[in-house]
């Protein structure tokens, strides 16, 4: 059975090819701005970040299990296995942060949360369309706490935002590249971190009657 992630995120990616699963790459192209605001206005509230990182990820999963909203997924007929979604953001002081474009507001993360300790969030979404059929769906999010180094200075700061990483990740951070020196410690399953619970895919894989291995098996990269 094939795995189709719904996330361009080399981060994403190269977990789970870590783990010996080579899925299929397709863009979701969601607008999560407005779905969020959409989401706002029918609850008549603010969303929580875990119910922020659900819903994204829902909606990443949906749109590439339909075909893709602007036509450049696979065809909806074409689908045959599960559709991964996946969405994260950082959370400091009850404030929830995405990905901060720019350079000004990535160095005023920095500067926030240099020397403190956060929340990630990492929702997951699979939906179940084996034999080109929907069969189900269910979600889960994962968090884990990241502490930053009390001692980072703003030239590394300065040095950091200048290769670009920080501006297109929640948080303005990674701890599986440029990012990780200033990252002191992380409690929690450390791949919630990067984007993408392991352990908590298994588990949604295993609450479809599916083991690990068997996706293992049906995702193997060829060379």
């Amino acid at each position: 059975m094939r795995l189709y992630l719904a996330s361009t995120s080399p981060a994403r990616l190269a977990t789970l090819r870590s783990a010996g699963i080579e899925p299929i790459v397709v863009p979701s192209d969601v607008d999560e701005d407005a779905a969020i605001v959409e989401a706002e206005g029918a609850a008549g509230r603010r969303l929580t970040p875990v119910e922020t990182v659900e819903l994204l990820a829902r909606r990443k999963a949906e749109a590439v299990a339909a075909g893709g909203p602007d036509g450049t997924a696979l065809e909806e007929a074409a689908i045959d296995g599960f559709v991964l979604g996946g969405d994260s953001v950082f959370e400091l002081d009850g404030t929830v942060y995405g990905k901060p474009h720019t350079e000004s507001v990535a160095r005023a993360r920095w500067e926030l949360q240099r020397g403190r300790t956060g929340i990630l969030h990492s929702g997951h979404w699979l939906i179940d369309r084996r034999g080109g059929i929907p069969q189900g769906a269910a979600g889960a999010v994962s968090s884990a706490s990241v502490t930053f180094a009390a001692d980072l200075t703003d030239a590394e700061i300065d040095a950091y935002i200048a290769t670009g990483e920080p501006l297109n990740v929640a948080g303005a951070f990674t701890i599986d590249s440029l990012g990780a020196p200033f990252i002191t410690a992380v409690e929690g399953d450390p791949h919630t971190v990067v984007g993408l619970s392991l352990s908590t895919l298994r588990g949604l894989l295993r609450g479809f009657g599916v083991e690990w291995h068997e996706v293992v098996a049906g995702n193997t990269r060829t060379s």
